[in-house]
């Protein structure tokens, strides 16, 4: 993770620059619900890495270098995650500015999409890598589209090297992003992210029910043990003072 400090200030009111809303097309839009929206990994990733006053955790939005009225050539990634900087900025513009920001994105992923496969590999790798960005991660549900199912890319010297992907013994393919400290993972063609120190995938919605639920009933037992405790104490007791009682009745 970055942490060089907030670099931008969010601009005035008055100030009413703002970039572009995204042209997704229907492709784009029923991909990125399947992989991202639908199953809550975008708000999974956001709620791990906390620190929303410096954190974006964003998506479908351009990333440009500078203000411009020409969208040409600019992109706007499935997922962009920003470490130290300005969301108010962010929100205000619509979108990421790199030269207001201070600093471009710390990372960018593109979900295959048909209407989108040779762009995410070939124009989009390139821009991604002029604007300075560390990592570049391609997520594609069968291979048909960008020809992996799963890549990485880090910044060395101005330029992309692949990350390392390694294939686990249930058929998983998963990669290590350096930058969010996570391993990046497909299985069975849906997107996951692991933490490398359990194994296990970040906390999720189902997996949050289910620990509070196990809470709840751990906590029911507790009780139900404290309970029955009680109630053998409280036995316990009346029997002995009944006990008492016979013994006294019963001397001469």
């Amino acid at each position: 993770m970055t942490t060089a400090g907030i670099h931008s200030k969010t601009p005035p009111a008055s100030d009413a620059f703002i970039l572009p809303d995204a042209p997704l097309s229907q492709d784009e839009k029923m991909t990125n619900a399947r992989h991202l929206s639908e199953t809550g990994q975008h708000h999974h990733l956001a709620q791990y890495l906390g620190n929303p006053e410096t954190t974006i955790v964003s998506s479908e939005r351009y990333v440009v270098t500078q203000r411009t009225s020409s969208m040409a050539g600019s992109h706007y990634p499935d997922l962009l995650v920003v470490f130290d900087a300005d969301p108010a900025a962010y929100e205000a513009r619509n979108g990421y500015i790199i030269e207001e920001q201070g600093k471009p994105p710390d990372f960018v992923m593109e979900v295959a999409s048909r209407s989108t496969r040779h762009v995410d590999t070939g124009a989009k790798r390139v821009a991604y890598a002029r604007q300075g960005i560390p990592e570049y991660w391609r997520f594609d549900e069968t291979g048909e589209y960008h020809g992996t199912k799963l890549a990485g890319d880090r910044l060395v010297n101005g330029r992309y090297e692949t990350i390392d992907i390694e294939e686990l013994s249930d058929g998983s393919l998963q990669g290590y992003t350096a930058v969010l400290g996570l391993f990046l993972r497909w299985t069975r063609g849906r997107l996951g992210w692991h933490d490398p120190a359990t194994g296990e995938h970040i906390a999720t919605f189902d997996s949050e029910r289910e620990r509070a639920n196990a809470e709840l009933s751990a906590r029911i037992q507790a009780e139900a043990r404290a309970n029955a405790a009680e109630t053998r104490a409280n036995n316990a007791e009346a029997r002995a003072r009944y006990l008492e009682a016979e013994v006294r009745r019963l001397r001469p």
